[in-house]
């Protein structure tokens, strides 16, 4: 009996045993179920975020496709490609001339809205670029970035050509016209120009337009040098007092006072104290008359002379006397006609001292010494000494009963 008791014993601890072994073994084999569970998730959490990564790379490289040179958004007009379909809209808009952006304060428009949202500046006086270096604002980031290579003397943009360095891509663009020969700009009545401001400026010479005052004296000027002196006279003559804008206005002026004229026709010799001057002259030569009368036909080598003209269609006596109030069509004919105000005779015979107020009378006057009698009259076959007496005797011909005479009454 002790021996089956202690069988049974030993039967108990080994049952015990191996339901404790079956335990550990179901633990250990459920462990390594739950491990294997595990590695599985983090496979698949790498094979799923692979995928995901896989999926962006496919998405990036779709956006590079769709920004690739197939996929740019092209102008038909003029084959200029861009990134997006709205900046090529903004750019159709130069083809079409359409201009949706439109200024509320002066009615300006335009075709982007950025530049709208510039030009509003200017009524604004919004300049939120400033240079720290000297403090100047501007309206734009374009011009803030010109001028702060005044500073740094950067000049990025190099002409191809000559080498030349420019601080800005327009001011590249219009050297390159000279290059080119390519004058855009044009004036209807004179010719062509390389550059807007140059057109600008040389349409005020037709317009006569001063919109430049000198903030000292008051007096107008066509053309403003304020980039580096200011609507300012500066300059003033020391002989006659006279001011200007800039240097050189008052050296051509001098020559007034001189008498240089360094500029020589080839053709005749004669001397001139402008080089605009000579080219008028040289008009002469080849007979060139650029200005021409609508009304009447007649042709005209200088634009005063086509203005002077033109005020005998309209009656225009713009040039008046501030002490008679007598108007005139030309400048000329009042300056003649305040001498008679002043007393002022500047033209003077050498020969006899006499003086005058006008240049042709002085002429007129010098024939009584030289003998000269270059009016010849067809009725009479006879050389006088002045057209005037040229003049009297046609209109009073008819009175005198004279056909043919020998001699003037």
């Amino acid at each position: 009996m002790a021996f089956i008791k202690e069988e049974s014993e030993d039967m108990r601890i080994e049952e015990t045993f191996r339901v404790k072994y079956r335990d550990t073994g179901q633990q250990t084999e459920m462990r390594f179920i739950k491990e294997d569970n595990e590695d599985m998730k983090i496979k698949e959490a790498f094979r799923v975020k692979q995928e995901d990564t896989g999926t962006k790379k496919t998405y990036s490289q779709k956006r590079a496709q769709k920004t690739g040179p197939e996929s740019h958004f092209t102008c038909q007009q003029c084959g200029k490609s861009f990134t997006t379909k709205g900046n090529l809209d903004a750019h159709t808009r130069i083809h079409t001339g359409e201009k949706p952006y439109t200024c509320q304060q002066c009615g300006k428009s335009f075709t982007t809205k950025g530049n709208l949202d510039i030009h509003t500046r200017i009524h604004t006086g919004e300049k939120p670029y400033t240079c720290q270096q000297c403090g100047k604002s501007f309206t734009t980031k374009g011009n803030f970035d010109a001028h702060m290579r005044i500073h740094t003397g950067e000049k990025p943009y190099t002409c191809q050509q000559c080498g030349k360095n420019f601080t800005k891509k327009g001011n590249l663009g219009a050297h390159m016209r000279i290059h080119t020969g390519e004058k855009p700009y044009t004036c209807k009545q004179c010719g062509n120009f390389n550059q807007k401001g140059n057109l600008d400026a040389h349409m005020r010479i037709h317009t006569g337009e001063k919109p430049f005052v000198c903030d000292q004296c008051g007096k107008s000027f066509r053309f403003s040098n304020s980039q580096k002196t200011g609507t300012r006279c500066e300059f003033t003559c020391q002989q006659c007092g006279k001011c200007y804008t800039n240097k050189g206005s008052l050296r051509v002026h001098m020559r007034v006072h001189t008498g240089e004229k360094p500029y020589t026709c080839q053709q005749c010799g004669k001397s001139f104290n402008r080089p605009t001057s000579l080219k008028i002259h040289m008009r002469i030569h080849t007979g060139e008359k650029l200005f021409t009368c609508l009304q009447c036909g007649k042709n005209f080598s200088q634009k005063g002379h086509f203005n002077d003209h033109m005020r005998i269609h309209t009656g225009e006596n713009p040039f008046t006397c501030p002490q008679c109030g007598k108007s005139f069509s030309r400048k000329g004919n009042l300056k003649v006609h305040m001498r008679i105000h002043t007393g002022e005779n500047p033209f003077t015979c050498q020969q006899c001292g006499i003086s005058f107020n006008q240049k042709g009378n002085l002429d007129a006057h010098m024939r009584t010494h030289t003998g000269e009698k270059p009016f010849v009259c067809d009725q009479l076959a006879q050389n006088v000494p002045q057209i005037q007496i040229l003049f009297f005797c046609h209109v009073h011909m008819n009175e005198w009963g004279h056909t043919h005479s020998s001699s003037l009454p």
